[in-house]
């Protein structure tokens, strides 16, 4: 019998099934220890990079730190890459997370976009090479499933469940509140080699 990814990850999170969703080990990430330490969780983007330090306890999550790299039209396309290295950088010095959890590159149809794009992940990810920081990417749907459980959530959805599951005092603007779904779908399927 075939099965929504969605109905995988539903069961899934809530300890009900073995069965792997998306080729995920179901049984090693029953089996597996929590994520202890530090993640960054990083949204590129060349004019709004949100980004998220989470820290993980167990199965406790605290959100240490949030921002939104916004950079206008003033700001050259180069300059713009620039500037986001430069704060990935501060961050990792800052919060020496062990793992970076950044947004997989994802199809788009316009050629420029994709340019932009991929040179913005590009200038982030820089920082953790440099670093010797493991990265790891998650598709979107992944992390909507992961966190929300359900692929197609919308923005609002994913910030307001962010707020609700780690207690936050108010929903996170949406680029802050993808690094930080990033950060925790990190954390919640990682699973060690």
């Amino acid at each position: 019998m075939n099965k929504s990814s969605r109905k995988l990850w539903a069961k899934h999170l809530a300890g009900q099934s073995t069965q792997s969703p998306k080729g995920l080990d179901a049984k090693a990430l029953l089996k597996k220890k929590p994520f202890r330490g530090r993640i960054l969780g990083v949204d590129p983007s060349l004019r709004g990079t949100g980004l998220a330090i989470l820290e993980c306890e167990g199965s406790k999550y605290h959100l240490l730190h949030s921002e939104t790299l916004k950079l206008g039209n003033k700001v050259t396309s180069i300059g713009c890459l620039g500037k986001i290295h430069e704060l990935v950088a501060h961050l990792m010095d800052l919060w020496q997370p062990l793992h970076v959890s950044c947004e997989e590159t994802i199809y788009v149809q316009n050629f420029k976009t994709a340019q932009i794009m991929g040179a913005a992940r590009g200038a982030a990810l820089s920082a953790a090479a440099i670093r010797d920081v493991p990265v790891f990417e998650y598709a979107p749907l992944r992390v909507k499933q992961a966190v929300v459980g359900f692929g197609r959530a919308s923005k609002e959805q994913m910030s307001n469940t962010l707020a609700q599951m780690l207690g936050l005092p108010q929903a996170l603007p949406f680029d802050q509140a993808d690094a930080l779904g990033l950060a925790l779908c990190h954390a919640l399927t990682w699973v060690p080699e």
